[in-house]
């Protein structure tokens, strides 16, 4: 089978879309969540779980890394000190990143073996491109570099990208959460993958939810009818029906 990720930015619509298409497909269906919400996976290593609640117990939020925001970070410690420490524990943060990375993936390949279509709420190589794969290599730590290289050499890429869009005012009037400037610099960046994967769709996710579900399903109905050349094309309602 296949594997389709679902992207955008936060208020798109993403989880909530996926688990309709987990519940109406016609066809065998698993869901991974491919993303860096630890509240939302349904997937974890233990080595993270175990982050997740050292976090929690210093009261930070779930999350334990993602892509960075750029109005967020922090000046660099003055202490040389308290400078090594802090670049330890973004290595090993990112370390454990990229293994949770490869045991999702690893999953994954078990589902497809198993013939399954897998279906992705988000996915590492589109949230991390902009900043550790295409972004400037001389700014970013070397474990960054090395992140992106993996990402974009060694890593599995979906097969087929849906992308849900919507203005960043909608975005923002969804969830409340971000600035209206930093979900457009997310919006941008999800959209100029459409010119570095193959299989790329964009839906306009500013529709009835119903309509979107329609439309996301025409779309990996038709993908899935253009990998099988041998089986007859039908409609995926009166499939369904």
């Amino acid at each position: 089978m296949f594997t389709v990720a679902f992207i955008g930015p936060d208020g798109a619509g993403k989880s909530t879309i996926t688990r309709h298409i987990v519940r109406k497909f016609p066809l065998p269906v698993k869901y991974v969540y491919m993303g860096v919400n630890l509240e939302t996976s349904n997937l974890v290593l233990p080595t993270t779980r175990l982050a997740l609640e050292i976090k929690r117990a210093r009261g930070g939020r779930p999350d334990i890394s993602g892509p960075p925001d750029n109005t967020k970070e922090k000046p660099l410690p003055k202490s040389s000190i308290k400078r090594a420490l802090r670049g330890l524990k973004l290595n090993l943060r990112m370390m454990n990143l990229m293994a949770e990375e490869w045991f999702r993936q690893i999953v994954v390949w078990y589902y497809l073996r198993k013939g399954f279509i897998v279906i992705f709420d988000r996915h590492f190589f589109t949230d991390y491109y902009a900043h550790d794969i295409s972004g400037n290599g001389s700014k970013r730590p070397l474990i960054n570099r090395f992140h992106g290289f993996m990402l974009n050499r060694l890593y599995p890429r979906p097969n087929l990208v849906i992308c849900l869009d919507a203005p960043a005012k909608v975005l923002f009037e969804r969830k409340g959460e971000g600035t209206l400037a930093l979900l457009e610099s997310r919006r941008q960046e999800y959209l100029q993958l459409r010119d570095v994967l193959d299989h790329f769709v964009i839906i306009d996710a500013d529709q009835p939810e119903e309509t979107v579900v329609e439309q996301v399903i025409d779309v990996i109905w038709d993908f899935f009818n253009s990998r099988n050349d041998s089986v007859i094309k039908v409609d995926w309602k009166k499939w369904a029906s």
